[in-house]
């Protein structure tokens, strides 16, 4: 689907130059002299090389097309996660770079999002929100307000975040997917 150059946001894919780019930054600029154009910052979903390319406003850049499937989360094998289509039983397998840290978010029959270009899985995009136990964090010391209010803590499944001062080793919260930010405590 073409749209116009200054319809990119971040979090967009295009098709450019032959391959599949995901949108990181943009930026729209009007000189004082000559055409407004967009600068845009992108990452090959391929290659996993970046690119900096500047369209003019007039010019149209193709979106790539993608399909959305729901799937529940298996279990992990070496280099791939397992997951299955709740209908059809299909199992599909998923390589772990494409999730990074994300991935350790995933518990068993926790429904994802997958987004598919070309038949061949792209994306995956966790609830907002999810359950996670505290394993470890540190003491709160008192009266502590001269820096911030947040102190480190591990989680079960591994993954370092910040939190408030009053949770401690044991407590189970909500943590944001998209950001890895701690939401509340439960």
């Amino acid at each position: 689907m073409k749209i116009n150059a200054s319809e990119i946001r971040v979090g967009m894919l295009l098709e450019y130059k032959d391959d599949l780019w995901l949108v990181l930054k943009t930026q729209h600029v009007k000189p004082g002299k000559g055409g407004a154009f967009a600068q845009v910052e992108m990452k090959s979903v391929n290659k996993n090389t970046k690119l900096n390319e500047r369209f003019r406003s007039s010019e149209s850049v193709e979106k790539a097309s993608l399909d959305e499937m729901s799937f529940n989360y298996l279990y992990d094998s070496d280099q791939n996660y397992i997951f299955i289509e709740p209908k059809s039983f299909e199992q599909i397998e998923i390589k772990k770079n494409i999730l990074g840290d994300k991935g350790k978010l995933l518990t068993e029959n926790l429904e994802v999002k997958v987004s598919f270009y070309n038949e061949l899985p792209i994306s995956v995009e966790l609830p907002n929100q999810v359950t996670c136990k505290i394993k470890d964090t540190d003491a709160a010391l008192k009266g502590q307000t001269v820096s911030s209010s947040y102190k480190p803590a591990i989680l079960e499944n591994g993954l370092n975040i910040q939190v408030p001062p009053f949770i401690e080793s044991g407590d189970e919260i909500i943590l944001d997917t998209r950001n890895l930010e701690y939401v509340k405590k439960i």
